[in-house]
């Protein structure tokens, strides 16, 4: 994620064409097929370990007011393009939704509801151009006007979806309450980074644009 994000501002904001052999063109398709393979392991990761969580509600509420600050400091730096629905405020919704509704049930039903949600979204092209819509007030389930622009949209559909598969795999597999690790392991760079995710995610790009800007 960090090292995308570093060929994108560079590509974007620098007009740097390659780094360390890498294109800062990130519209081929590899990289698209890259960004959703690793997206989408980030939302499964997510709904596996809501299935551990003390308080969903909570988590969510508090995840919730960070992707709000995000809305905001992108909204001032650029209105066109702000982050009104990314990937912080989709999971803290969905969070929230799995806590309220979800908590309780077992594995086939957040599997079934999670295959329902994706279901649906093949149908994403046909209600765009069904509602034409002038604003964006179905933007949080993938339905937009055509002037909408963001960095950062991750809509419920379809994503709500591959985060109950996330929490179907963690009811099953987790179903014991243990490690399927048989040994904890050594401290690493990797636990290190998985304990502080989050704040790693809040502060990378801001980081990369400030030594980015330093350097230019």
């Amino acid at each position: 994620m960090v090292g995308y994000h570093l060929l994108f501002d560079l590509g974007e904001f620098n007009g740097v064409r390659r780094f360390l052999g890498f294109s800062t063109d990130l519209s081929s398709a590899a990289w698209t097929v890259a960004q959703y393979f690793f997206a989408g392991l980030f939302v499964v990761l997510s709904g596996i370990s809501s299935t551990m969580s003390r308080s969903n509600r909570r988590r969510g509420l508090k995840l919730l007011a960070l992707a709000l600050a995000v809305t905001a400091v992108t909204w001032v730096f650029e209105p066109s393009s702000a982050v009104l629905f990314g990937i912080l405020h989709c999971l803290a919704v969905s969070i929230l939704l799995y806590g309220l509704a979800f908590e309780r049930k077992g594995p086939a039903a957040c599997a079934a509801w999670g295959a329902v949600i994706l279901g649906l979204a093949t149908l994403l092209p046909t209600m765009r151009q069904a509602a034409a819509m002038s604003s964006d007030w179905l933007l949080p389930l993938g339905i937009y006007g055509a002037s909408f622009a963001s960095y950062d949209y991750f809509p419920l559909l379809p994503w709500f979806g591959v985060f109950l598969a996330g929490a179907a795999l963690g009811k099953r597999i987790y179903a014991p309450g243990r490690s399927l690790i048989p040994r904890p392991p050594g401290e690493t760079f990797i636990n290190i980074a998985g304990r502080h995710s989050l704040l790693i995610y809040l502060v990378h790009q801001p980081v990369i644009m400030a030594v980015l800007y330093l350097v230019k």
